[in-house]
């Protein structure tokens, strides 16, 4: 940007070089709030106890294990985790009639904010975990075989859900299991 706003035959007036160079100094004041509120927040992650051990879980980083940390502490508020995932918002509309039910799109009740991030966690933990075969791998291949990508993004959340309420309520450490079933 520097070399843009120095260099006389880039046919900037004076006006929007000064435009631009107020824009620049903007930006980077942003970057460096940014890169600030990034280190509390990691700061933050690191001196709570639930958070770093929910962290160990793929796809669940600082932002995430502060918001699930923040939302529900240890996850005495919900008997198992199908409930926080239910609060979420992470698990199938029910329509049930003459005794057959039929599954539709998730609910989307709950925590809009926490519903998100662990969508997005859930969107880089399908890949990254692709590449390292994880235990989960094997579980994700079989319902992307099925399924459409979003589809599996979301019940990856749904599962990131239900093992950081275990993690959280059991007060232990995360330990991947060999083999997930579906």
């Amino acid at each position: 940007m520097a070399d843009i706003l120095e260099n006389a035959e880039a046919n900037l007036t004076p006006t929007m070089r000064n435009l631009i160079n107020m824009l620049w100094g903007e930006w980077k004041t942003v970057e460096q709030q940014i890169e600030e509120l990034t280190d509390k927040l990691e700061q933050i992650s690191a001196s709570d106890a639930g958070c770093t051990r929910i962290r160990k879980i793929p796809g669940i980083g600082p932002i995430v294990a502060t918001a699930i940390v923040a939302a529900i502490g240890n996850g005495a508020a919900f008997r198992k985790g199908r409930d926080f995932a239910a609060w979420l918002g992470l698990v199938p509309r029910q329509y049930s009639t003459g005794g057959k039910a039929k599954l539709l799109g998730i609910s989307k009740r709950g925590n809009i904010y926490l519903r998100k991030v662990l969508i997005h966690g859930a969107r880089a933990a399908a890949m990254r975990i692709k590449r390292d075969r994880a235990p989960i791998g094997a579980w994700m291949d079989a319902l992307e075989a099925r399924a459409p990508r979003n589809v599996l993004v979301v019940a990856v959340a749904n599962k990131l859900a239900r093992i950081a309420w275990a993690v959280l309520s059991s007060g232990g450490e995360y330990r991947p299991l060999a083999s997930i079933p579906a």
